[in-house]
Parts: C-alpha cells; sequence; structure tokens
C-alpha cells in the first residue's frame, strides 16, 4: 500500500495527470488530422493551387512528382518535350551543315570542279554557320546532361533563354547567309548550265549518296534560312509550357523578341537590294521597330571601327544631345549658353574573352580599345556618322559641379564635346560608363588625375 501510494505521489507530481493527458491526447490527434488534411490538399509547388488528388495508395504517394498538380504536370512535360526538341532539332540542322561540307563543298574544290571564288559564292559563310552550331549545341547537351545527372527529370534547370542571349552574336552570321542566298542560287543555276561534269556530279549524289536522302543541294542550302526561321516557333512552345515564375521566362521571351526583330532586319534588306524573297514575317510593335533600327547602327558602327564582332562589345547606345563649345567660358554662364543637337551614341569596348566559351566568360576580358561613335538622325533611309569614332584612349571624360546635368568629353589636342540626355539619371550613367573605360585606356592615365584640373576653367576639380 505504501509503495502504491509513493507511485500516485510521484505521478501526480510529475505534472500530467489524468486530465491533462487525455487533453494533450486530443490535441495531438487534432493536429495529426490537420496535419493530414493539409498534406491532401497541400499546395502545387508550381502555380500555388490546392487541387491536388489525393492520393490514398502509400507507394502512389511517394511516386509523386515534386507536389504538382495535374495541370502543372502536364505543363512540365511539353515544356520537357518542347526543350528536347530545341535541342534535337539544333543538332539534326548541324548535321546538314556538314552534310554541305563534306559532301558538296570539300568534294568539289578536291576535284577543282569550282574556284574559290565560285565555292565562296554558293556556299558563303557556311563555316562560321558550323563553328556555331558546334559550340552552341555543345553548350545545350552539357546543360541536359547536367540536368539528367542531378535528377532533374523535367529538365527544370534547363534555361534555353539564357543560353540563346548568350549566343545571340550568331544572329548576324544568319544574316549574312540570308542575303547572300538569291546570288547564291543563281550562281548555282549557272554554274549547273555551264559546267557538265558539276551537273554529272550533282545528279550523281543525289542519287547514289544516301547520306543525302535524295534530297539535292539546293535543298541542303535552304537549311540556314529554315532554321533561323524556326527559332521563334520552338522558343514560343517553351515559352507556352514555362511558368511566368521560373527564371528563365524574362530570357526566353527576350531572346524571342532579338531573333523576331533580326528577321524583320532581314526581310527589310532584303527590299532594300531589290530581292523579292522573304523571310517569315512577324508582327512588328515599337520595341520590335527600335531594335530593329539599334541593329542598323551596331552594324553601321562596328562596319565603321573594323572589330570583329565575337571581341565587341556594345555597352550603352541611344540618343544624347551634342554641342561643341567654342571657349572655355560656357562652364561660367552654363550649358544653356550652348547649341545642342540630338545624336545617336554607341559605347563599344573591344576586349579578349577570358575563355573560349562564351558561358564561361561571366567576366569582361581585357579592355583593348573603347571607341564613342557618333551617328546623325536617319536621312533617306541611311545612318550616317557625324565623324571619325572617338576613341577614349585619347580623351578626358569630367563633370561639372556648376553644371550636373551635362558631361564633358575632351579629345586631347583637338575638340572637346557636351553631352547630355533628357534624363538626368541617364545622363550621370552615361558619364560613369564612358569614364569606367576611359580609364583603363591610354598610355598616358598615370597623370590623368591631374588632367581634369588643367584642362578646364573653373575653381571646381571635377570628379
Amino acid at each position: 500500500a505504501t509503495r502504491t501510494k509513493a507511485a500516485d505521489v510521484e505521478r501526480a507530481d510529475s505534472g500530467i495527470g489524468q486530465m491533462p493527458a487525455r487533453k494533450w491526447r486530443n490535441r495531438a490527434s487534432e493536429t495529426l488530422s490537420s496535419l493530414q488534411a493539409w498534406e491532401a490538399h497541400r499546395p502545387c509547388t508550381d502555380c500555388g493551387e490546392r487541387d491536388l488528388p489525393v492520393e490514398t495508395d502509400v507507394q502512389n504517394c511517394n511516386q509523386r512528382r515534386a507536389d504538382l498538380c495535374e495541370k502543372c504536370r502536364k505543363r512540365r512535360t511539353e515544356r520537357k518535350e518542347s526543350v528536347l526538341e530545341f535541342v534535337n532539332t539544333e543538332a539534326s540542322y548541324g548535321e546538314d551543315l556538314r552534310i554541305i561540307k563534306e559532301e558538296f563543298y570539300l568534294p568539289m574544290q578536291v576535284a577543282g570542279l569550282l574556284s574559290q571564288e565560285q565555292l565562296q559564292g554558293i556556299f558563303s559563310n557556311i563555316q562560321e554557320l558550323i563553328d556555331l552550331n558546334e559550340n552552341f549545341l555543345e553548350i545545350l547537351q552539357e546543360e541536359i546532361d547536367q540536368a539528367f545527372d542531378q535528377g532533374d527529370d523535367d529538365l527544370m534547370t534547363v534555361c534555353i533563354g539564357e543560353i540563346f542571349l548568350e549566343f545571340v552574336n550568331m544572329l548576324p552570321a544568319f544574316q549574312t547567309y540570308c542575303l547572300q542566298q538569291s546570288s547564291s542560287v543563281n550562281m548555282l543555276n549557272a554554274l549547273e548550265k555551264e559546267k557538265e561534269l558539276l551537273r554529272i556530279f550533282l545528279n550523281v549524289s543525289q542519287n547514289d549518296n544516301t547520306a543525302l536522302r535524295r534530297m539535292n543541294l539546293r535543298s541542303f542550302l535552304m537549311a540556314p534560312l529554315q532554321r533561323v526561321t524556326k527559332y521563334p516557333l520552338l522558343l514560343s512552345r517553351i515559352i507556352k509550357a514555362t511558368t511566368e515564375y521560373h527564371p528563365d521566362h524574362g530570357s526566353l521571351r527576350e531572346a524571342k523578341s532579338r531573333i523576331e526583330s533580326h528577321l524583320e532586319h532581314i526581310n527589310m534588306k532584303t527590299k532594300q537590294e531589290g530581292n523579292t524573297w522573304t523571310l517569315r514575317s512577324f508582327r512588328q510593335d515599337s520595341k520590335k521597330k527600335r531594335e530593329v533600327i539599334n541593329i542598323e547602327m551596331r552594324e553601321t558602327a562596328l562596319k565603321t571601327v573594323g572589330w570583329l564582332r565575337e571581341e565587341t562589345r556594345f555597352v550603352m547606345e541611344g540618343s544624347l544631345q551634342l554641342a561643341q563649345p567654342p571657349d572655355g567660358q560656357w562652364v561660367k554662364k552654363g550649358s544653356k549658353t550652348l547649341k545642342f543637337q540630338n545624336m545617336q551614341v554607341l559605347l563599344l569596348v573591344n576586349m579578349k574573352r577570358v575563355s573560349e566559351s562564351s558561358l564561361e566568360s561571366a567576366e569582361p576580358g581585357p579592355v583593348k580599345d573603347a571607341v564613342l561613335v557618333l551617328i546623325r538622325d536617319k536621312n533617306n533611309g541611311k545612318f550616317h556618322l557625324l565623324r571619325e569614332p572617338l576613341r577614349l584612349s585619347n580623351c578626358i571624360v569630367s563633370t561639372d559641379p556648376d553644371c550636373d546635368d551635362t558631361f564633358e568629353l575632351i579629345e586631347i589636342r583637338r575638340e572637346a564635346f557636351v553631352f547630355r540626355d533628357s534624363d538626368r539619371a541617364r545622363t550621370h550613367h552615361w558619364f560613369r560608363q564612358i569614364r569606367r573605360y576611359s580609364r583603363e585606356l591610354g598610355s598616358w592615365k598615370k597623370r590623368r588625375n591631374a588632367l581634369p584640373n588643367i584642362m578646364i576653367s573653373t575653381p571646381h576639380t571635377r570628379p
């Protein structure tokens, strides 16, 4: 009796009697029911909806794919299929390019059927397209393999839009090929009538070479045109199957807009050259029209400086107001005394990439050169340069506290220019970008900090 009483006292002293214990068990039971109810109607990880089907079978519940609703399951499946279609068709396109080179170009060159000039006229920049395709496809395939290795069977970590934007320099290469397509076909037709050996070679190749799938050379030469016009369609399919919360959604839309703008630009160029054919037409909006104008200006600037496309970065571009002060007195009187004119300005930087892969060069390489290209507003359908490009290695860039809505660029021993934007914040952004690259150039940059004090007629020190 003593032991039982002691046990009762000890249990009571523990703080958990019969009533509290019953309440705790009820509370635990309610909590478990709530957790089970939440588990049965937990939100979809993609869209946040709570329309998930209740899984009664434990095995099926364990096999659920990332807690997705039925709609998002289908969307992920569609996205995976669209991504794989993009990569697989890129591989097929690359195979057609290699057939052009290995089954037509090289045999013609070795047999001496055509001169090097004639081969260049027919096949244009086919080697450049081959190199771009190989690099592009290699990165795409690496992303696919890495996703599968990490257990991402839905390929949600594969960002096609970001990769496409990294290889956006392949679009001018397509433009070069497309613009020469009409003359290439005309030359091929003329040479085939003129040279019997060439005609025999093409006929035998089409009929007996199994690698050609009984297709002629003209069909293969159309492959780059067909590929560049298919990019917007493939990107649209991926966009449709990609939720707006996905990190690649914005890049996909930008990539689609960029390729459509380039296609419109190619169509415009073909009309200017008098060709009757056009690529697939896309609806133009104001953004695409501005992008087409930007493409034209970039081409003009790149042709002027003569740099390689892959080593050129267009840091900034847009409209600025420009004035050339006759003397230094404008600083005291203010920028209101200056006469400004509207000008299209492009800041170009020439630099070496850190590595051969464009995706690995996140950090910019050493700056070789930087220029400011000044282009007058479009006149008679063409852009015209105001003067030769301003090389920042020979310039001083500075601002003055009394004229914070402008900045000055002084070309050593030559001219001075005053720039401003309609928006003051953007004026300061232009100044910071130009100053950033100008400081990295010039053999006299060690005494650059002293020059602004000498070159201006104000008591203030420019930052």
